[in-house]
């Protein structure tokens, strides 16, 4: 009788710190939820003075519209050129950088620094290099902010720049965990540089990379600054993602609009989180 009262006061003491947490995540993430779900079904009458119910049709009418359908499109672009670019270049840094050369540190420093720029700060300075009056860039078509077939990968310069500092100092962690011992046995069996890139160092970053393919395909679903920042969604509607339209529908008249693509939005993030750590989790080598 005891040991249960005693479990259950120490069960009462677990959930009471808890309480803190559980209060910031209500008020800050779930009735915000709530809030969105409910403005999802119902719309404004036509004299904005009240709302009218309309149900699922509401959201099945948004998420089936042309404008939700190019929201998604460029958000889908902006993520082919932003993820597997900032993932491979900050991975190929953190290699050089892993190596034991005189100096290293310094340049350590160097490609880490990205991590610590706001997104404003690298848009502003993205922004002069690809100005066709003053950036040394900017007669560059392919990067061109003023055309609407290339002002997307300008616009994605900004945050691969800084995809790079957040995959090199992630990786760079994980291959200093990868013990010597491994290398050296594979380089006693044999192994060159490329193979044991392959087949010694990549399976046992694979949590790592993990980990940064789905941060980042987060990160890219979320993005809004750089756009807002270089073209505001020019030019022609050409960079404006999905949270850019999102931000656009403010507003009692279209706050219910907005309300079904930032669902929208939480689903799809959702539903290719989940398809990611399904999928890519099964070639990933997690070590005893």
């Amino acid at each position: 009788m005891r040991r249960r009262k005693s479990a259950l006061r120490e069960a009462l003491f677990g959930y009471s710190l808890l309480l803190p947490a559980f209060a910031l995540l209500g008020v800050f993430a779930y009735y915000p939820l709530y809030r969105l779900v409910r403005f999802s079904l119902y719309r404004p009458n036509r004299f904005g003075t009240g709302e009218v119910y309309v149900g699922p049709s509401n959201i099945t009418d948004v998420l089936g519209g042309e404008e939700f359908r190019d929201g998604l499109w460029i958000t889908v672009k902006y993520l082919i050129y932003t993820v597997p670019t900032g993932l491979v270049l900050g991975l190929l840094l953190a290699l050089v950088a892993h190596r034991r050369l005189r100096g290293i540190k310094a340049f350590q420093a160097i490609f880490a620094s990205t991590v610590a720029t706001s997104v404003a700060v690298a848009a502003v300075v993205f922004f002069g290099l690809v100005n066709p009056k003053i950036g040394k860039f900017g007669q560059v078509s392919f990067i061109d902010l003023s055309k609407s077939d290339s002002a997307l990968r300008g616009v994605s310069l900004t945050s691969i720049w800084q995809n790079i500092g957040l995959t090199f100092v992630i990786v760079l962690a994980g291959l200093q965990a990868v013990p010597d011992q491994l290398m050296e046995a594979a380089q006693l069996d044999g192994f060159g540089p490329v193979r044991r890139l392959f087949k010694v160092t990549l399976p046992l970053i694979s949590p790592t990379l993990l980990f940064l393919v789905v941060v980042l395909m987060i990160f890219g679903f979320q993005a809004f600054a750089p756009m807002e920042i270089l073209t505001n969604g020019d030019p022609a509607g050409s960079t404006e993602t999905l949270v850019f339209k999102i931000f656009n529908r403010q507003g009692p008249s279209l706050i219910s609009e907005g309300s079904v693509m930032a669902l929208g939005l939480f689903g799809l993030t959702f539903i290719v989180t989940l398809i990611q750590l399904t999928i890519l989790n099964r070639r990933v080598h997690y070590g005893e």
